[in-house]
């Protein structure tokens, strides 16, 4: 019997830690993919269609969105992205668990869309620490950082709109919680066929 796969809907501001979340999960999971978006930007050198982006043309684009075959999508400097429906569909019906890494307003329209998806999001510890790690980084200005910053308030008030909230303290943990997520979500009753189990 193939399980369905899990939709797991990962955010967090910028510095928290989620792609590195989300490398990690991929890493120690093998029936686990990260989703493939679609946009109508064009390929940067060495980004190959199918593998970093579905890449379409804006007319293709916006066809999509009229017909419905996207769970989440958004325009972005007069580009589009967007995940893909069928994509994500295929996989999860495949077994596979499906992570999106988008960001909070994209989350939402998952949540509406697709209302067994899991979602988590991943906040540091303290604000100071999240000011370290992008100053760290190094590839943001210090009005950029200063911008991501004032953002982060807000986007701490839609946490409630959430299933989970990760802090990440180190990545070892943060990663620990979001397994034990994983684990605790694939055995809700709500995700079997029970009649597949008994004879009664």
């Amino acid at each position: 019997m193939t399980r369905q796969g899990l939709l797991i809907v990962i955010s967090g501001p910028s510095g928290a830690g989620k792609g590195t979340i989300c490398q990690g999960l991929l890493q120690n999971n093998k029936d686990m993919c990260l989703s493939v978006s679609c946009t109508t930007r064009a390929p940067r050198p060495g980004e190959k269609h199918g593998v970093n982006y579905f890449f379409v043309g804006k007319p293709h684009f916006e066809q999509m969105i009229a017909n419905n075959q996207l769970l989440e999508y958004a325009k972005v400097y007069d580009n589009y992205y967007g995940t893909p429906r069928q994509y994500v569909e295929e996989k999860l019906a495949m077994g596979m668990d499906v992570i999106l890494e988008i960001d909070i307003q994209g989350a939402l329209q998952v949540k509406q869309k697709y209302p067994q998806g899991v979602l988590i999001f991943v906040v540091p510890p303290a604000l100071s620490l999240l000011k370290e790690r992008l100053t760290k980084r190094g590839t943001d200005s210090l009005e950029t950082i200063a911008n991501r910053l004032r953002c982060v308030c807000e986007e701490l008030s839609n946490t409630g709109r959430y299933d989970y909230l990760v802090i990440n303290d180190t990545v070892e943990n943060a990663l620990d919680q979001a397994e034990a997520i994983i684990k605790a979500e694939k055995c809700r009753p709500s995700r079997f066929d029970i009649t597949k189990f008994l004879d009664c």
